[in-house]
């Protein structure tokens, strides 16, 4: 049961880290020429989905790529 707790842990840290930096990562971008003039509440509900939805692909490869790792000693 132990694994279990410290897999869910580090998810969750991971997936926090790599949002962190995909927010960072996206206020690099110049969004405020496509933005309609008064819209900026849309403008930073869209960067913030944006900033979810990458986050959790970049985050789901790594701990992929973690998991697989911690299994390859299994195939010999």
């Amino acid at each position: 049961m132990p694994d279990y707790s410290h897999m869910a842990l580090i998810s969750m840290v991971v997936s926090l880290a790599f949002m962190i930096i995909t927010w960072w990562a996206l206020q690099a971008l110049n969004i405020e020429k496509w933005i309609k003039p008064g819209k900026v509440i849309q403008a930073r509900t869209l960067l913030i989905l944006l900033t979810i939805a990458i986050g959790s692909i970049v985050s789901n490869f790594f701990l992929d790529y973690l998991l697989w790792s911690q299994q390859l000693p299994f195939l010999f």
